[in-house]
């Protein structure tokens, strides 16, 4: 098995870290080869505080994903988040030399490279550049300009900025590892890929990533992302509030959520769960309700926090495809009927398994590893290269002036005679 046909996604959050190996089958399919996970010691709301705590857990997720699929993983595609990510919108301009070719994908990139050097606030960098849509002398709006006339091709982006240093750590604890960053990704951008169809994007979806120290949002809509946005609390922090409600210590109170907890304090829970005392100590009982009414008053903040950006991106109206619960919080009992009940949308959960495919697929059907399929997934997307194939053999194709194609010939030309090419 060539190394060029094996992608990995590493997931670095807040309580866990993920390495997740697969490749493309013969089939179009992905396949996940292997997965590795270990508990992040040294990662609070989503950034890195402590360099060699991380290094340590990410060598063994990527040991264990080693094991596993048989694949020595020495590239990765790596995820970024937390509190400190931003988006903007923003409108740019090219203007074309030549008006008398067509628009091709080289006038698309230099419209693209330019939002890469807009200045930024001292230590913010952009992460992503997502282009909306086009229009061409400002008037022709199109998904798609390639092949237009015009002089001018404009388009509306989504950026998303994060902090340098945030960026340069992850960078680094992958490097320490052993390991090289093919692309850093945005873990929502991610997840959205792993668990979103292509309908409910054009339809408008949002996509909520409950995860340990931070709550990730993405709005798609017409099949384009609309706005992002980071809440820097999850899991983590239902977990704290129910060690200091119930006077428990941390790992029982994360048993207590994982197992007992419910997003929704309801009538009928009656039931009494006893927690070991310590050195002795007498054994303590909580009841469900009371600890569900713990968990319920910190979702409540949580998603309307949500909802709040919902609201603020201008598209609540335009969502009919609801919104898609995914990450370790989705797994929490009643939480999709909970968020219907505070936003009013439909909601369903998403699991990381409508794209992919392999003999431990069941093992990962779980919105926890969302993020880390999608981070593997995206190394799948089509290259260049793969393109520029595609289009060889479509039938009756041609080949635009001001192309790709016209580039490689006029560079071909400078070496070789009329002669030699004919």
């Amino acid at each position: 098995m060539e190394n060029s046909e094996i992608v990995v996604g590493l997931d670095i959050g807040t309580t866990k870290i993920v390495a997740m190996v697969g490749r493309r089958n013969e089939f179009g399919k992905i396949e996940i080869l292997g997965v590795g996970k270990s508990d992040s010691i040294g990662v609070t709301h989503g950034v890195v505080s402590n360099i060699i705590h991380t290094i340590d857990s990410i060598k063994k997720a990527v040991a264990e994903a080693e094991k596993s699929s048989g694949v020595e993983i020495r590239v990765v595609n790596v995820g970024i988040a937390g509190q400190h990510i931003k988006s903007i919108q923003h409108r740019g301009i090219h203007t074309r030399k030549n008006t008398e070719d067509e628009i091709g994908q080289e006038d698309i990139d230099a419209l693209n490279e330019d939002m890469y050097r807009l200045a930024m606030p001292p230590g913010e960098q952009i992460i992503h550049v997502l282009p909306q849509e086009y229009y061409v002398d400002s008037a022709s709006q199109t998904s798609d300009p390639i092949g237009m006339m015009g002089s001018r091709l404009e388009a509306n982006f989504h950026i998303i900025t994060g902090n340098v240093s945030a960026a340069q750590n992850i960078s680094r604890c992958c490097q320490n590892a052993g390991l090289v960053v093919n692309d850093m990704i945005l873990e929502p951008l991610a997840s959205a890929r792993a668990v979103l169809s292509m309908e409910e994007k054009e339809a408008g979806v949002v996509l909520v990533d409950i995860g340990g120290g931070t709550t990730d949002i993405a709005i798609f809509h017409d099949t384009k992302i609309r706005h992002t946005a980071v809440i820097p609390f999850g899991g983590n922090v239902i977990t704290d509030d129910i060690k200091k409600e119930c006077g428990i210590i941390k790992n029982y109170a994360e048993l207590l959520k994982v197992k007992h907890g419910s997003a929704l304090s309801l009538d009928n829970m009656n039931k009494i769960i006893t927690i070991p005392g310590l050195k002795g100590r007498p054994a303590k009982e909580i009841n469900v309700k009371f600890l569900a009414s713990v968990i319920q008053a910190r979702m409540e903040e949580i998603m309307e926090c949500v909802f709040y950006e919902i609201k603020n991106s201008g598209y609540k109206d335009h969502l009919s495809a609801g919104i898609v619960l995914t990450g370790g919080g989705a797994m929490l009992k009643h939480i999709r009927q909970f968020t219907e009940y505070v936003t009013g949308m439909e909601t369903r959960i998403g699991l990381p398994n409508e794209h992919i495919t392999g003999n431990i697929v069941s093992k990962i059907n779980s919105p926890i590893f969302s993020t880390s399929v999608g981070l593997m997934m995206s190394g799948f997307a089509p290259t260049l290269k793969e393109k520029i194939e595609e289009e060889k053999v479509k039938p009756h194709s041609k080949i635009k002036r001001g192309s790709f194609f016209d580039k490689l010939i006029n560079k071909g030309r400078e070496f070789f005679s009329d002669e030699d090419i004919q």
